[in-house]
């Protein structure tokens, strides 16, 4: 059932203004009300709204979508558990404020953190207007840098050496993701075999895993947050962050990370083609040096970005054949051939093995 919201005449969809107003004032150190809440970002994933308070304070709000949630996805606890371990450790990340678990005050748990000031570069146009390109060089060398950060945190130091399985990360994760692409397939009632060709080929050529490393999940420029210099001033969604193996995120990272020239980009957009970015090969580089690791098998780790996100685009198709991606259905009648695209890329990364 969807969540319903209490209004304050502004028609806040997901916030239950009174109480979740009384929470904050209760339980965040020095929030003047009235509160002003503002959605920053939204959609099938989490919620995320700017909370302003009459003294012009700034707080960010994150809770789960208002619908389609499944008991394991958008584990709010999971989330603020993360960011809450990684304040004292090199790694940027906002500052963790209060978790609500209580049902009763919004619907849903949700978390509050600190309002971190600066960019999310999401296109060109926004990369070129905030950013010179100094400032664009400095940002894809503070992404390596940072990305080498997270993999060099001590998980147990911090508290989250239970956040997951060490070992084993990538055979789970093909398990995982091939089970969710033969699901979805079904559904569409289509095949794509290079999709099963690529699994067959990655499962039998599975690098040895290193010292097992916190794994973001999903570490790309727009999920950033960059200063007025290029640097990041703090990593978000850490929403499926796990324990496994770091160069994962090393390899999809070089996914998303368009070339000028790119002729499909994985995103369908392409900041980091903008003059000034360091290349793939130049980030790749710098990360190598930040992180002491070797980067000699990340071709297979790029392969398997391309194939993962395959299955995941093949899971957003069936959704919205069905019925059950709402109303926007831009983009919709090219997913399954951009499907096919990403199956043809992971294909041509793996055949450099």
């Amino acid at each position: 059932m969807a969540d319903t919201a209490a209004g304050d005449g502004n028609g806040i969809e997901g916030i239950d203004v009174p109480r979740v107003t009384e929470w904050l004032v209760a339980n965040i150190d020095g929030v003047k009300p009235p509160l002003d809440f503002e959605l920053i970002a939204g959609g099938r994933s989490n919620l995320t709204f700017r909370v302003t308070d009459a003294a012009g304070r700034d707080l960010v709000l994150r809770r789960p979508p208002i619908s389609h949630v499944l008991p394991t996805a958008h584990d709010m606890g999971r989330e603020f558990r993360i960011i809450s371990a990684l304040q004292d450790t090199p790694v940027p990340v906002a500052p963790s404020l209060g978790f609500c678990e209580d049902e009763s005050v919004n619907q849903r748990p949700f978390y509050v953190m600190g309002y971190v000031e600066g960019h999310i570069l999401r296109d060109a146009a926004t990369a070129e207007k905030v950013l010179d390109e100094k400032g664009r060089r400095r940002a894809g060398e503070s992404i390596a840098e940072v990305m080498a950060a997270i993999h060099a945190v001590d998980v147990d130091q911090v508290g989250l050496g239970e956040l997951g399985r060490r070992e084993g990360y990538i055979e789970r994760q093909l398990k995982r993701w091939y089970s969710q692409f033969q699901q979805s397939a079904a559904l569409l009632n289509r095949t794509v075999p290079l999709v099963d060709e690529v699994h067959d080929f990655l499962a039998a050529r599975i690098p040895e895993q290193g010292p097992a490393a916190i794994v973001h999940g999903d570490y790309r420029l727009d999920n950033t947050m960059l200063g007025d210099d290029g640097n990041v001033k703090a990593v978000l969604d850490w929403e499926i962050c796990t324990l496994g193996d770091p160069l994962a995120d090393v390899g999809l990272l070089m996914v998303y990370w368009a070339e000028k020239g790119d002729n499909n980009p994985a995103l369908g957009i392409a900041p980091t083609a903008v003059d000034g970015f360091p290349n793939r090969a130049e980030l790749r580089e710098i990360y190598a040096a930040a992180s002491g690791r070797d980067v000699s098998h990340l071709d297979f780790y790029v392969a398997f970005g391309y194939w993962k996100l395959a299955c995941i685009l093949e899971g957003v198709y069936s959704r919205y054949a069905s019925g059950a991606g709402g109303g926007d259905r831009s983009g919709f009648e090219g997913m399954g051939e951009q499907v096919r695209r990403l199956a043809e890329s992971a294909k041509a990364a793996a055949a450099t093995l």
